[in-house]
This record gives C-alpha cells, sequence and structure tokens, in this order.
C-alpha cells in the first residue's frame, strides 16, 4: 500500500536501497550532499526509522559496538520496502502537488529508479503542466475580457509563469534522458553512490560489513520507538 509524501522515510528508503546503513550514517550523507528539503534533522529522520521499521518496510540486520561508543543499528530494505519506494519515486515525479518539495525531493534520488520509469513519469508530469498552463490561458483570457483589472489578475499570472517555467526545464530534462546524455543505468555509476557520503568519520573507523570511513560517531541503538530520546543524544554528541 502507498504511504503518503513522507520526505523523511522516502530518503531513508533510497538511501537503503544501495546498502545497508545505520541512521547516523544516514544523517550525515543528508547533511553533507545538502539534502535541504528535509527538516527537523536529526529527529525527523530517527522518526522516519521507527515508522519504515513499524511498517516493516525496512529491518534491523546487526547491532554493533566499537570502542566506548554506544551500539549502531544497521538496516536494510526489505521486498515490500523497495516496491515502496518506487512507488512513492514515480508518484512524486509525475504528480504535481501545492509546493515543489516532494518533486525536488525525488529528483534527487531518481537514481533509485531505472530510467525508462524516470522518463515515463516526467512525461505524464508534463502532460498536467501543460494542461495547467492552458487552463491558466483561458482564465486569463476570460478575467481579462471581464474588465478586470490587472492588478487582481498577478496571482494567476505568477502561478501561469511558474508552470511554463517547471514544463520547460522538464521538456529539457525528458530530452537529456531520451538522448542518453543523463544517465545512470550503469553499475559503475551505482558503487559511486554507494561509496558516496561515508568518507567523513574518522580513519581506522568501520561501518556496516566493515567498510572504513563510516562516521564514528555514536547512534541509536536498537529498539524502536526511542527516535526522539537518541536523537537528543546524537545533538548534544554532535556540540561536542
Amino acid at each position: 500500500m502507498a504511504r503518503g509524501a513522507d520526505l523523511a522515510g522516502l530518503t531513508v528508503l533510497a538511501l537503503l536501497s544501495v546498502r545497508p546503513s545505520h541512521p547516523y550514517e544516514m544523517h550525515r550523507f543528508v547533511v553533507d550532499t545538502h539534502k535541504d528539503y528535509l527538516t527537523g534533522l536529526p529527529r525527523s529522520l530517527y522518526h522516519a526509522v521507527d515508522r519504515l521499521v513499524r511498517d516493516e518496510l525496512i529491518v534491523p540486520v546487526s547491532t554493533g559496538r566499537e570502542g566506548r561508543r554506544p551500539e549502531r543499528t544497521v538496516y536494510e530494505l526489505t521486498g515490500e520496502g523497495r516496491a515502496e519506494l518506487a512507488t512513492r519515486l514515480r508518484r512524486s515525479l509525475e504528480e504535481v502537488g501545492p509546493d515543489g518539495l516532494a518533486f525536488t525531493a525525488a529528483l534527487s534520488m531518481a537514481g533509485c529508479l531505472p530510467p525508462i520509469e524516470v522518463e515515463r513519469a516526467l512525461r505524464g508530469r508534463a502532460a498536467i503542466l501543460e494542461g495547467r498552463v492552458v487552463t491558466a490561458d483561458e482564465s486569463l483570457r476570460g478575467l481579462t475580457g471581464s474588465g478586470l483589472p490587472p492588478v487582481l489578475l498577478l496571482e494567476v499570472e505568477y502561478e501561469r509563469t511558474l508552470r511554463a517555467a517547471e514544463l520547460g526545464w522538464v521538456r529539457g530534462l525528458l530530452a537529456r534522458l531520451e538522448s542518453g546524455e543523463i544517465t545512470w543505468d550503469d553499475p559503475g555509476n551505482r558503487e559511486l553512490l554507494g561509496r558516496t557520503g561515508v568518507d567523513a568519520g574518522p580513519a581506522g573507523s568501520h561501518g556496516p560489513g566493515g567498510e572504513p570511513g563510516t562516521p564514528g560517531v555514536p547512534e541509536r541503538g536498537p529498539a524502536t520507538g526511542r527516535g526522539e530520546q537518541n536523537a537528543r543524544t546524537d545533538d548534544r554528541k554532535d556540540r561536542t
């Protein structure tokens, strides 16, 4: 079953589609790559992990402790979680919502879908945008013809201009995808994504599976329902 536009949850699902990880590592990736559509960090991300575990979209696969640091719990996607990620991404790429945050988030994680699915979703979005531009033009002609002064039509003009600009950008992106200028259906690209954002830790630190370079900062324990308490702990750690 598809869930709503939970951007923190979407981000966790996308990161775990690359490889298993623990929440602090995901938090560092979000910060280091400027995923500014997410707010309330780190609590929002920890709470998203709790929700996804509860919904059986992700599962803990290991818990370990390094030195005197608190335990870290590594999570991975379930089959349902992978299907949910694809559903959420396709919906966010295609549907035109009241603001652009969901679309921005989906664009930043578009590489989790095959290029052909991204193209299909973007074509759907372009059709919706084209319809809205046509509707706005008709509204402007009708309202102008009724004798309304231009000052009362500014918001309609503004919305029409925004949709037209977005439509032009989406069409340009589609052209780049269709020509092959932008592609990610390449094992090398996926390997690069899997390595991105894990070099912030001290030398010699290790993360899931023993990869070097994982941030060596305390992370939450395995129990769910403790996101806020652990987030406060991480907040204090970050400031020290």
